[in-house]
């Protein structure tokens, strides 16, 4: 069994790439203190006139992972190939979810993708200091709702947000 240390970011690769490639930069940068262990160094999973070979690929870093973040931007709700299959992989894994809105919002809105709407998942904006907190947060508190029968949507209130210079 892998160790599970690392973690999965889903992304709508057509339209949301800059977001991602800002987020690894944020890791890369030593004046931001945005750490994570990335899924997405296990492997390449890019040709996708070869969906089971990436579907193969993508299970490996499901296998290493400890957390789930989808990056949810314009057309996140409507993809069905990948980024849909991908949040079903995580929910039926249990991994605890952090969807981060690229469009600024704190809350589920209305572009959060149908498969997770009614599931336990935190929902923060595309902020480093806010999305570290989840990654570090979220999981023991995602476990511990879970085991209270608590579902739906969460979020941080302004003073976690404060707290962190948001």
């Amino acid at each position: 069994m892998a160790y599970r240390n690392k973690t999965y970011i889903c992304f709508d690769g057509d339209t949301d790439m800059a977001s991602y490639r800002l987020m690894t930069a944020w890791h890369a940068n030593e004046r931001f203190s945005f750490e994570f262990q990335n899924a997405h160094d296990l492997n390449t999973a890019r040709d996708s006139s070869q969906e089971e070979s990436i579907k193969r690929q993508l299970r490996e870093r499901f296998a290493n992972s400890k957390d789930f973040v989808v990056l949810i931007g314009e057309k996140t709700k409507n993809l069905t190939k990948f980024v849909r299959w991908e949040m079903e992989v995580a929910l039926k894994l249990g991994l605890p979810i952090i969807g981060v809105n690229l469009n600024g919002s704190r809350n589920q809105d209305d572009r959060c993708p149908p498969v997770i709407r009614n599931e336990l998942v935190v929902y923060v904006n595309f902020k480093p200091k806010i999305i570290e907190h989840a990654m570090t947060n979220w999981p023991a508190e995602f476990v511990r709702l879970k085991k209270e029968g608590t579902t739906g949507a969460r979020h941080y209130n302004n003073d976690v947000y404060t707290s962190l210079g948001i």
